[in-house]
């Protein structure tokens, strides 16, 4: 309870200390920023530590934490100081805002604290952090935790720095340090902090565009305050949180009415249609258990909703797909770069609404170039989008995309749709893309990647009845509120020119992946072969017959993403520039039409943008060690999911509000319908991860004490390395998701090496690895001593490990370390030697 209450007062006051700052950049939102002071605060304030400490003007300790967080509270509160009529004036605009909107106050910290207590309650009930990669994200956070500067040592491979977008690690560890918090502590309460972070933006977000469709105000030129929205604004952006990170895709319905035997043909008509059949998703297309009953017992069911996309090559072996959502995540509680990611990606967004509202109105001469946004604006879209880079590579796209998008919307409502946009897209993308690279450069000298190009998807389009599983909560919002702006708003739009446009989009995808699929069957002959007959088909001819056949088969997917994408497209590519009416005097220019900034313009922008991401891997996916596109639809259906709940949240919302008679009544039933099924997910795993609320360890954030339980001789020498001097450390190397590596894990010491599967994930290979792990093997298992005594130069190794798993991996033979080394712990069966 002292761990959450520290870090819940620690939070709030660096949101409240961030105010000033962000109410300054956020003119445009209702909301002035307040909701996302926060983690506006914590971006900054961990930018400052990082660049301080990586350049070595600073060290990692609570003195350069500090001296961080004396620079923020500058940045923000500075302005005070003088004493000047405009900061006067300021002041008391401030002091105003927030009388006026004590409401929205009350119910964002009340939001936020619900929020954070209600996860951190829910991994009190499974704290554990063995399994999956929750020990990588630990090792990362106690890597950081030791590492006296940065860039931060690799716990995992010893003489090498991180490789991997560790800044979220940063900012767990900066609270952690701050607090006095252990890392396996840490980690559970960050993953709590970062759920209530985006039920607050989220909510925040939802907020700000409900405020302006209240307000009735599309345009905003000056900084007065919006009046403050009423009840139904501030309770109506609830559904934003909802949405996002409590709705869930529809495979805990599925498990359910699988369980209970719904669906599945009687022994008396084994011939009937068998829906589980033709849905093909894995293990759901398994007979269920008799006897039938309603909770899922399926060894790890919750699992399962993770997987709900199936792919399969030609021969129908399947080929994993990840598809995670939010809630998903957090039941898990793995502290993943995509989930540290979930609050600035929100903050991406608002930085974007607040451009396509003119709240960053002005110029920046960078260069030579005349860049239509504050400067102000310009500085905080590319800190944040470099952050987005630095937390978590792949977010860079989406927020980007965002930032741009709004920005273009914006230059069209001034100057309407020309080539000229194309040329704003080239002139703020390029310096914006360098400054965002540029403020986070000490990053990328030390990293590199898995990612090698862009490889065909040729054989596996999502089946749209699996796409409607993971997507119907905001499919069914979302084309609910398009079919109401055609049909009820009579909205203007170039329908035309957008089927052309998403037509020859999709031509164009489908060209270019068969285009590369042949240029690397022509470079690569034996690899064409190979392939070829992997897929049990003779030549390519064949290839291409069998892969039509099957998108054919498969077209549903395509066809609901098309269902979004054209209205959504045009509707914002109908030109609004000012009109000119002549008169025999002069011609006089008419102000711009403030239709596309209306809230639903933005809207529009997101279902765009989630439909292209959810697009792309339809044709096309990022080439790793894998080799399929598993990766590449889970990160992006991911940030898919992010856009879409915010639109969809909007969506349902406006409709509550506008529909009327039998429409309105059918919508309601609908979607409390459609919630009803989502929200069966969280309503059942929660109850199967927490042991029906009666956890094995207890009510406790700290893994650490499973430890302590399970055995207690190794948690008395985790506990004692931790207060150790630095140096590497050898222990036993085995595969990945397993218990190997746990000593570097739990102390931050570096070993030798820890899971070999992703050091060469996050490195592009295992080349830095070397014979690393045969040298291990061999350093337990010789009995000559020059042969060991070699092994620890080489490494530079200060501390020999020799637990249960160290004598259960290898033929350990002792004797010689006892002869040579000196003994510095032991208890148990459990010894530390020390290397001279």
């Amino acid at each position: 309870m002292i761990a959450f209450l520290s870090w819940y007062l620690l939070i709030t006051l660096l949101g409240w200390l961030t105010f000033p700052l962000v109410y300054r950049l956020f003119p445009a939102l209702a909301d002035r920023g307040y909701t996302l002071s926060r983690a506006a605060g914590l971006l900054i304030w961990g930018y400052i530590f990082w660049l301080f400490t990586s350049l070595g003007l600073t060290q990692n300790t609570i003195g350069g934490i500090i001296f961080a967080l004396l620079i923020l509270a500058g940045l923000s509160l500075s302005p005070f100081f003088f004493q000047d009529s405009r900061i006067e004036n300021r002041k008391s605009e401030i002091i105003n805002w927030l009388k006026s909107n004590l409401r929205l106050i009350l119910t964002a910290e009340v939001l936020f604290l619900v929020a954070f207590a209600f996860l951190a309650f829910l991994r009190a009930g499974n704290p554990e952090l063995d399994g999956t990669e929750r020990p990588m994200e630990l090792m990362l956070i106690n890597a950081i935790l030791r590492s006296p500067t940065f860039p931060p040592h690799d716990s995992w491979l010893s003489g090498y720095a991180i490789s991997y977008y560790y800044f979220g690690y940063v900012l767990t560890a900066l609270l952690a340090k701050l607090t006095g918090l252990t890392g396996s502590l840490a980690q559970n309460l960050m993953t709590s902090l970062i759920f209530a972070l985006a039920a607050l933006g989220a909510y925040g977000i939802l907020y700000n565009l409900l405020a302006i469709l209240e307000s009735g105000i599309g345009n905003r030129k000056s900084e007065n305050q919006l009046p403050a929205p009423g009840s139904r604004t501030i309770f109506s952006a609830l559904l934003a949180p909802l949405f996002l990170l409590l709705v869930s895709n529809l495979g805990g319905f599925l498990e359910v009415l699988h369980t209970k035997g719904i669906f599945w043909p009687s022994d008396l008509q084994p011939s009937a249609f068998n829906f589980w059949k033709w849905l093909d998703i894995k293990e759901l297309s398994d007979a269920p258990v008799q006897p039938y009953q309603w909770m899922p017992n399926r060894y790890l069911w919750w699992w399962r909703a993770s997987r709900v996309i199936s792919d399969f090559d030609l021969m129908r072996r399947a080929q994993e797909v990840i598809d995670e959502f939010p809630f998903f995540s957090f039941l898990l509680g793995d502290l993943h770069p995509h989930v540290l990611a979930i609050p600035f990606n929100l903050l991406s967004v608002a930085l974007a609404l607040n451009i396509f509202l003119g709240g960053f109105r002005g110029e920046t001469n960078l260069f030579g170039l005349r860049l239509k946004i504050s400067k102000a604006g310009f500085l905080a879209s590319a800190l944040t989008l470099g952050g987005l880079a630095f937390l978590n590579m792949w977010d860079i796209l989406p927020g980007a995309a965002m930032v741009m998008g709004a920005y273009i919307l914006l230059r069209v409502h001034e100057e309407g749709w020309s080539w000229k946009r194309l040329e704003d897209v080239f002139a703020l993308g390029l310096p914006l893309g360098f400054s965002a690279v540029l403020l986070y450069l000490p990053f990328y000298f030390g990293f590199s990647s898995q990612a090698g190009g862009i490889l065909p998807n040729l054989i596996n389009p999502t089946r749209g009845a699996q796409l409607w599983v993971m997507f119907a909560p905001f499919f069914v919002p979302l084309l609910a509120y398009l079919a109401y702006l055609i049909f009820a708003e009579k909205r203007t739009g170039n329908w035309s020119l957008s089927l052309l446009l998403v037509i020859g989009l999709t031509l164009l995808l489908w060209g270019f992946s068969w285009l590369i699929g042949w240029l690397a069957f022509l470079k690569e002959s034996a690899f064409a072969q190979s392939y070829l007959a992997q897929q049990g088909v003779a030549d390519v001819a064949e290839l291409f017959r069998a892969a039509m056949s099957r998108r054919f088969a498969s077209i549903g997917g395509l066809l609901t993403l098309l269902a979004l994408l054209v209205p959504a497209l045009a509707f914002l590519i109908v030109d609004h520039r000012p009109q000119k009416i002549d008169d025999k005097a002069s011609t006089v220019n008419r102000q711009p039409s403030t239709n596309l900034l209306h809230p639903s313009s933005f809207i529009l922008l997101l279902i765009l943008l989630g439909s292209l991401l959810v697009m792309a891997p339809e044709f096309v996916f990022l080439r790793d060690q894998f080799g399929w596109r598993m990766n590449t639809i889970f990160k992006f259906y991911y940030q898919a999911w992010l856009l879409w709940s915010l639109a969809a949240a909007f969506g349902t919302a406006v409709l509550l509000q506008k529909l009327r008679g039998a429409w309105d009544w059918l919508f309601r039933i609908g979607i409390f319908l459609l919630l009803f099924m989502s929200l069966t997910y969280p309503a059942l795993a929660i109850p199967t991860k927490t042991n029906n609320l009666k956890p094995a360890l207890g009510w406790t954030l700290d893994d650490f004490n499973r430890i302590r339980r399970g055995n207690p001789d190794e948690a008395a020498a985790i506990e004692w390395l931790k207060s150790a001097p630095d140096g590497v450390i050898v222990e036993s190397v085995g595969g990945s998701y397993t218990a190997y590596a746990r000593i570097s894990t739990y102390t931050g010491l570096p070993t030798l090496l820890g899971w070999p599967g992703h050091e060469s994930q996050w490195r592009g290979g295992s080349d830095p690895q070397g014979t690393r792990q045969d040298d291990v093997k061999l350093l337990y298992s010789t009995s000559n001593w020059q042969t060991a005594l070699a092994i620890l130069k080489k490494y530079n190794v200060r501390y020999v490990y020799i637990g249960g798993l160290e004598r259960s991996t290898y033929p350990v033979q002792e004797d010689k370390f006892r002869r040579y080394l000196k003994q510095i712990f032991q208890l148990g069966e459990i010894t530390i030697y020390e290397v001279p």
